[in-house]
């Protein structure tokens, strides 16, 4: 059986009972149906995973008695950022989810000229409670101790990223392969929207640095192409090596 991975935000230290939060607890036990005895997995973000054990369990909550602290060996060896076009619903949720499972460090959501999405206010801060969740969950299921970060929504322009800037762009003639290298620094790949990234904005990038990266000779989904990026990066230099 798979011992269950669960993430709080708080402080752990070996040999110290804690009662799990609301979320977490009835995952484990209403959900999952642990009962006392369990062996349980804690993170907080730290790096580390936290062997526990869980020592009371019934419906006002669960409490884990936690050891000692372990490396789990799955943070990623290269630093890569995505700067990904708003994307309706589904789509956004499944780019942030296998973004996290392929080692993301940084996600920047964009609002570009062609997005279908338009956020502000209340509706925005919803949504990134929401992302916010579905990067939690897919560290749980994918072995990360530590989150990659969730940044605000920007406009192409506000774009902030160390290092290179690799702009995927159909019908580009650089491959990937000849784009970037680790010895360079991090990285950020910025994808653009189903409709994709207008004139003004590919020559915004291109003054600012950025290195036009073809994908092929087939267009690929704005929900694919962020995700495939990462895969070739992880295969070429990173933990598929």
């Amino acid at each position: 059986m798979r011992i269950p991975r669960l993430y709080v935000e708080t402080a752990l230290s070996q040999g110290e009972s804690i009662a799990l939060p609301q979320a977490p607890a009835h995952h484990l036990v209403r959900v999952l149906r642990a009962r006392t005895g369990q062996a349980v997995v804690l993170f907080n973000g730290d790096g580390r995973d936290w062997p526990g054990t869980l020592v009371e369990a019934g419906r006002e909550g669960a409490v884990v008695e936690i050891g000692e602290s372990v490396d789990p060996g799955t943070a990623p060896s290269l630093r890569i950022g995505l700067a990904q076009a708003l994307a309706k619903g589904e789509k956004m949720d499944a780019v942030l989810r296998r973004a996290v499972e392929l080692g993301v460090t940084t996600i920047r959501p964009l609002a570009t000229t062609r997005c279908d999405v338009r956020l502000s206010g209340a509706r925005e801060e919803k949504r990134m409670a929401h992302w916010q969740g579905i990067i939690v969950s897919a560290c749980e299921q994918c072995g990360r101790a530590e989150l990659p970060e969730l940044e605000p929504v920007a406009h192409l322009h506000e774009l902030e990223a160390p290092g290179a800037l690799l702009a995927l762009l159909p019908g580009a003639a650089r491959p990937l392969s000849e784009a970037w290298n680790p010895s360079e620094g991090p990285v950020t790949v910025v994808v653009g929207p189903e409709g994709g990234l207008d004139d003004a904005e590919v020559a915004m990038l291109r003054e600012r640095g950025a290195r036009s990266v073809g994908l092929g000779p087939r267009v690929l989904r704005t929900e694919t192409a962020g995700p495939a990026v990462l895969a070739v990066l992880q295969a070429l230099y990173g933990d598929w090596r």
